[in-house]
């Protein structure tokens, strides 16, 4: 039985959505990365500035955590992408090559359903970040807080973009396109 052509039109689109989503992921990915070195300079610069010469301050404490938000925000995805999220491996292992892919393709449906309503509900709560135009309760902080909290759906917009492109590969690989 030949494939039927509007099958095969829509494997490729499907295919080729899968890889740009992949390729974004992995740019921002590597792109992220580099946030690591940059918080890993800050702290040791803020440990030695704090320790031998007793100055601190609360903008540059601040830093370290909002440098932290797009790291996991935008970590995720890639984490994802490469196949490196916790799962229980005890369990999976054990699972034909088959179940694999049927359980990996339940876990990225959920993921991008929770993606979707955590993109939801932190909307509003950016929203209202940006209307007071939040900044650091405390003295020397850091202002405008919403610019870190619109991370937050951003991160997970592309934590979502990145489950889609989980769930077509499962698709194609249970129908043997892989």
């Amino acid at each position: 039985m030949a494939p039927d052509p509007s099958q095969q039109s829509g494997a490729r689109i499907a295919r080729s959505v899968r890889a740009r989503i992949e390729r974004v992921v992995d740019v921002v990915g590597a792109a992220t990365a580099w946030i690591s070195l940059a918080i890993v300079v800050l702290m040791a610069t803020n440990v030695i500035a704090r320790y031998l010469f007793s100055v601190g301050t609360v903008w540059s404490q601040e830093l370290e955590w909002h440098l932290l938000v797009p790291l996991v925000l935008f970590g995720m995805s890639y984490t994802l992408r490469h196949g490196d999220h916790v799962r229980v491996d005890i369990l999976y292992a054990k699972f034909s090559d088959r179940n694999k892919v049927a359980v990996d393709l339940v876990s990225a449906l959920l993921t991008a359903a929770i993606s979707v309503i955590v993109i939801w509900l932190s909307i509003k709560y950016v929203q209202q970040a940006y209307v007071i135009d939040e900044g650091s309760p405390d003295p020397g902080g850091i202002p405008h807080r919403h610019i870190i909290k619109s991370l937050i759906p951003i991160g997970f917009a592309l934590l979502f973009a990145q489950s889609i492109a989980v769930a077509i590969g499962c698709v194609e690989k249970l129908r043997g396109h892989s």
